[in-house]
């Protein structure tokens, strides 16, 4: 744990799973993008690179397979996947799912919108979370 650290001392997002490695969760802070996972590792580590081989196969592991959970459930047009930690230094995955639909597609959600909120197929979206947050979780059971 590394002290200042949001990473290491709140969850940063609604619990999904853990494993003692890593813990997914999504995100709630970002009211345009509902269906956004962290990929989490546990031990306070900046880059990629600081995890041995068989760590860095786990953490891979876990983000393809909230990727590909997302994908089979949501059928987004696109999935953003990104580690930046320019803000937090703590190793962690952003995974997106991201809509032709959404307020700021085709840019990144960071970036201006483009759009306003198509709220019908936003409150779709929101109201199938509980169901892909299960779905995640089950799916980094089994692997």
């Amino acid at each position: 744990m590394s002290k200042g650290c949001h990473l290491c001392a709140e969850p940063g997002g609604e619990p999904v799973w853990a494993d003692g490695l890593l813990r997914v969760v999504r995100v709630e802070d970002t009211p345009d993008f509902p269906a956004f996972y962290r990929v989490i590792w546990t031990e306070h580590v900046a880059e990629l690179s600081d995890l041995g081989p068989d760590d860095l196969r786990h953490c891979m592991d876990a983000v393809v397979c909230v990727e590909r959970t997302m994908r089979q459930h949501l059928a987004p047009t696109k999935m953003n996947v990104a580690t930046l930690g320019n803000m937090v230094a703590h190793l962690h995955w952003h995974v997106i799912a991201r809509f032709d639909w959404d307020t700021h597609f085709p840019y990144p959600i960071w970036a201006t919108a483009q759009r306003a909120a198509d709220t019908v197929l936003m409150q779709r979206l929101r109201a199938s979370l509980a169901d892909l947050d299960r779905a995640v979780a089950a799916a980094l059971a089994d692997k």
